[in-house]
């Protein structure tokens, strides 16, 4: 008579799936610390760049600009209009508070490739007041947020050539360009030498295409700073605060 042997249990063994869900956990750890601006990609050196400063519109909402003020930074660039007739609602009490607590401040306005050049820049005149102390007028040019249409390059720098004219006369200072690395390879590579660059990359230390060196670097933007309630854009500036001011 066969007697059947007893089998034994099932052992399954659990050291896979716990490296499997650990590592999914340590993900999603450093994803949300990137996404709360609790970690960022860069950290440019303080002794190299020890220029630092923001840009904010009114997506940052009330800002409380004493405390901002007190932790280091030197300059702002604050939204002011976008396209023919947006206005940022922010732009007003943004500008007068950053500057009473004596930050560098600055005028941007986001260009968007649906409306000319003369009315964009007639709309940023009609909004940013003329101040002889002021950091040049800067132009936020990037395929972000804006309209479908794509110009050639020589269609946009013909509109592009009317906006920064007319800004130049306006304030008596060269504009700086704002832009993306992908916008800079189509539209700017090349072109507008006489022009300050601020260029973003939030992943590594930027290095231009045509090996042209950059005013200003918006290196991270989701960035924590007391004072501001939401993740703001960061910015350093490339020279000493002598050479921020004579900029202004």
């Amino acid at each position: 008579m066969n007697v059947p042997t007893a089998r034994r249990p099932c052992r399954t063994n659990l050291k896979p799936y716990l490296a499997a869900a650990c590592a999914a956990v340590l993900v999603l750890a450093v994803l949300l610390s990137l996404y709360s601006g609790i970690l960022r990609f860069n950290y440019p050196d303080r002794n190299e760049y020890p220029v630092r400063g923001l840009d904010v519109s009114h997506h940052q909402k009330q800002i409380d600009w004493k405390t901002v003020s007190m932790q280091g930074f030197k300059f702002v660039y604050i939204k002011a209009t976008e396209g023919g007739d947006f206005k940022d609602p922010r732009f007003a009490v943004n500008w007068r508070e950053a500057r009473a607590q004596g930050l560098a401040t600055g005028a941007y306005h986001f260009y968007t490739f649906c409306r000319p050049g003369r009315i964009q820049a007639m709309n940023f005149i009609a909004t940013v007041p003329y101040n002889t102390d002021s950091l040049p007028p800067a132009v936020d040019l990037e395929f972000g947020g804006n309209c479908s249409r794509r110009p050639d390059a020589t269609a946009l720098q013909t509109q592009l050539k009317i906006y920064l004219s007319m800004l130049r006369a306006h304030y008596k200072k060269t504009p700086v360009i704002y832009v993306t690395k992908e916008a800079y390879r189509k539209y700017v590579r090349g072109r507008y030498r006489s022009v300050p660059i601020w260029i973003r990359d939030i992943y590594f230390e930027p290095v231009l295409p045509d090996k042209r060196s950059w005013t200003f670097w918006q290196f991270a933007n989701r960035g924590r700073v007391a004072g501001i309630g939401t993740p703001v854009d960061l910015n350093v500036f490339r020279g000493n605060a002598a050479q921020l001011l004579k900029l202004r």
